[in-house]
């Protein structure tokens, strides 16, 4: 015989491990995982160290409009990131502002549950 293999009964009292529980949920929305992972690998293409955007990241969530319960985390976490890459002559802080006006352009004029596009933007995408 190979092996043998043994059922919890569902009946049987469950133990729980708390180092075996998932962690709570890390991120609230999809583009906050997607801010996460860019930096992430922004940094592990060498782009900047991790102490360098750790000393951006801080600067942004010191600001008086930082929220104490942290709700607003990603939000300062993109901003950092933006502000990094500005510093890094990657983006300008001009063309970042009006490419996000242009997609809240876009999703203000897209029907409801039709895919949002720059292309829906009325006034046209930023060159």
């Amino acid at each position: 015989m190979r092996g043998k293999a043994t059922l919890t009964q569902p009946e049987a009292p469950q133990k729980s491990n708390p180092a075996t529980q998932p962690d709570p949920k890390v991120f609230d929305e999809p583009w906050q995982a997607q801010a996460f992972a860019l930096t992430v690998t922004l940094h592990e293409s060498g782009l900047f160290d991790w102490p360098e955007w750790a000393q951006f990241l801080s600067a942004e969530l010191h600001q008086k409009s930082a929220k104490e319960d942290g709700s607003d985390y990603y939000s300062h976490w993109l901003t950092a990131l933006e502000k990094l890459l500005a510093s890094k002559g990657v983006v300008d802080v001009p063309s970042v502002a009006a490419l996000a006006k242009s997609w809240q352009r876009a999703a203000h004029a897209t029907p409801h549950g039709v895919a949002i596009t720059l292309d829906n933007d009325p006034i046209g995408r930023p060159v």
